[in-house]
């Protein structure tokens, strides 16, 4: 996978965190960008679920 197709992947992974928590703001997931445990900690903080919880919505969410 090249940098254009890791970019894309982030930014449809990015959109639809957004439409499942959308809480999250703009500033929150640049600063996640890339990091996948920065993203499930700062929805943790935000909305006080499960680790396993997040990264298994995560997931289901990377599979649509």
């Amino acid at each position: 996978m090249n940098k254009d197709q890791a970019r894309g992947q982030w930014d449809r992974i990015s959109a639809k965190v957004k439409q499942t928590w959308g809480d999250m703001t703009d500033d929150e997931l640049k600063q996640a960008e890339g990091n996948m445990d920065e993203l499930i900690a700062r929805i943790r903080e935000k909305y006080g679920d499960s680790k396993d919880a997040i990264a298994e919505k995560i997931n289901r969410l990377m599979e649509d």
